[in-house]
């Protein structure tokens, strides 16, 4: 349903201008560290920007699954073209609705947009923005939201997904009268799951992000 409504959603903001687009960037120690190319998303079945490590990708997820085990990874997500002034100072800040969105995709623990995590290593005067005439700013640590409100900057965000819990090999576990016991899991299912959420991940951005255009857009007295 989720899908559904952000593909609704994401046809209404390409009207405005406003543009998404999200992709696979690590699976447990493969990162995308190539050119990201867009146009290369669908083109394999890891959805990673760049062919050579999509495909090294896709070898990891292979050898996980022959184990019987699963692996994580993160996707990022991209919005560009957003004008400014979405978002609220104080309750309903532009990145903590997006977090929200966010966090409420299963499988998902953790969420940084902006300089995100990287930011702890960094000074003030490295980490500032500094603004151009225009109202551009020459860097963007701030992920293109400040103070809880876009500024115009594109809008970039890191979402980090977790193995998937089910696994094929055994494993130990508490049954209903407390016993530790052995279990495996029977059936099918994804060694990652991290490709098969960047639909999703684009879909909860374009409902939180076109609520925020409308909000935005509403006559308040």
């Amino acid at each position: 349903a989720a899908v559904v409504a952000g593909a609704v959603a994401k046809q209404v903001l390409e009207v405005i201008g406003i543009d998404i687009v999200a992709y696979v960037d690590q699976v447990g120690t493969v990162k995308c560290c190539g050119e990201v190319d867009y146009n290369e998303i669908e083109n394999n079945d890891v959805r990673c920007p760049n062919a050579e490590d999509a495909a090294k990708m896709e070898a990891l997820i292979k050898e996980v699954r022959k184990a019987g085990d699963t692996i994580g990874g993160s996707i990022v997500c991209e919005i560009n073209h957003v004008p400014p002034g979405l978002g609220e100072p104080v309750f309903d800040k532009l990145h903590a609705e997006l977090g929200k969105a966010m966090l409420s995709i299963n499988a998902v623990k953790g969420f940084e947009y902006g300089s995100g995590f990287s930011c702890i290593e960094m000074k003030g005067s490295e980490h500032n923005d500094i603004f151009n005439q225009d109202g551009s700013t020459q860097s963007n640590h701030s992920g293109g939201i400040q103070g809880g409100i876009s500024n115009g900057m594109p809008i970039n965000m890191r979402i980090a997904f977790k193995p998937v819990a089910t696994l094929i090999q055994e494993q130990e576990t508490l049954n209903r009268q407390d016993e530790i016991v052995k279990m495996q899991g029977k059936g099918r299912h994804d060694p990652c799951v991290v490709p098969r959420a960047v639909p999703i991940v684009e879909a909860m951005a374009a409902i939180t992000l076109l609520d925020f255009y409308l909000r935005n857009k509403a006559v308040q007295l």
